[in-house]
């Protein structure tokens, strides 16, 4: 299970579009057995599998006839892809995945303390452009 993961890192994908797992990632990923996902931002969600099951549980309860909820369904569990970090702690991302979010060589790791987010350069550079405004509800008490 994935816990406290917080940074940023800058890495490139292989030409075989894997993903080299930071080393001081790859111990809270226990067994090495991840879940991929798409994020409705256009990023994705890696999960350690273990994380990713009660989620998928509760995707699983959601009604499907509905179409918004169909639509967020297709998203998440129709994007899910399961992989294992081989012994270079290299992990695939599926051509539909990158394709999904844009990703070409260099990608931002994102550490969201049970999860990562995997976005473009691009997609990035526009996150940290869109943060100008107003505090969300949530954060205007925060005591940095």
């Amino acid at each position: 299970m994935l816990r406290d993961v917080q940074g940023t890192t800058a890495l490139n994908l292989d030409a075989k579009g894997r993903l080299a797992i930071p080393a001081k990632y790859r111990d809270a990923l226990e067994d090495g057995k991840v879940t991929i996902t798409a994020h409705p931002h256009g990023c994705l969600l890696i999960y350690s599998t273990s994380d990713w099951v009660p989620i998928r549980d509760q995707i699983r309860g959601i009604p499907s006839l509905d179409l918004g909820t169909a639509l967020w369904k297709r998203l998440f569990v129709g994007h899910a892809q399961d992989e294992t970090l081989d012994n270079a702690g290299r992990v695939l991302i599926a051509p539909s995945q990158r394709q999904y979010a844009e990703l070409e060589k260099q990608v931002w790791l994102v550490g969201q303390l049970t999860y990562f987010e995997l976005w473009s350069d691009a997609g990035w550079q526009r996150q940290l452009q869109s943060m100008s405004g107003a505090v969300p509800p949530g954060f205007e008490n925060l005591v940095l």
